[in-house]
């Protein structure tokens, strides 16, 4: 799994008009529909039915709704950076301004997880996040996602193969 195959150029946004976190999940439905041609309403839907279950804002100002959606055949995602950051009920209760999102098949089971660790790991990093908040311009925030993950992928090469040597 790879930013590449999971995110679009196209699906990245910075949004200057969010003020709810209701308002958020709208912006991220229309955000697909263009992305991706996903029916803006059922993404909504099924983002707000997950987030019923309990909030996705994961804390450190990022939130990563996801959902399960009829007719996709594989994992997409959508980055959201929010000028003003929005009550998101985040587990530490700080405002998000760091939206993830990520629409699974129906049937999705190790992939859509894979895919979750993937952007949550990727977004855990604090110097990952600090340049995407100082950087508005969705190309360049397209460019720091898929290039922290090819850094991560390089470190982690590097550490498998000096582990090996010493086996």
């Amino acid at each position: 799994m790879n930013f590449a195959k999971l995110l679009k150029p196209g699906a990245v946004k910075v949004l200057t008009s969010a003020s709810s976190k209701k308002r958020l999940l709208h912006d991220i439905g229309e955000l697909a529909h263009n992305a991706y041609g996903l029916k803006a309403a059922a993404v909504v839907e099924a983002l707000m039915t997950r987030e019923s279950l309990g909030p996705t804002g994961v804390g450190h100002g990022v939130a990563l709704p996801h959902a399960r959606l009829e007719g996709l055949d594989n994992v997409l995602g959508a980055f959201v950076l929010l000028d003003k950051p929005i009550d998101f009920n985040a587990v530490d209760r700080q405002p998000v301004d760091i939206a993830f999102a990520l629409f699974a098949p129906e049937s999705a089971g190790v992939e859509h997880l894979k895919a979750l660790a993937l952007v949550s790991r990727t977004l855990r990093n604090a110097s990952v996040c600090s340049k995407l908040r100082a950087n508005p311009d969705p190309a360049t925030l397209y460019a720091i996602l898929t290039e922290a993950q090819a850094t991560q992928d390089r470190k982690s090469t590097r550490l498998n193969s000096s582990h090996r040597r010493y086996l």
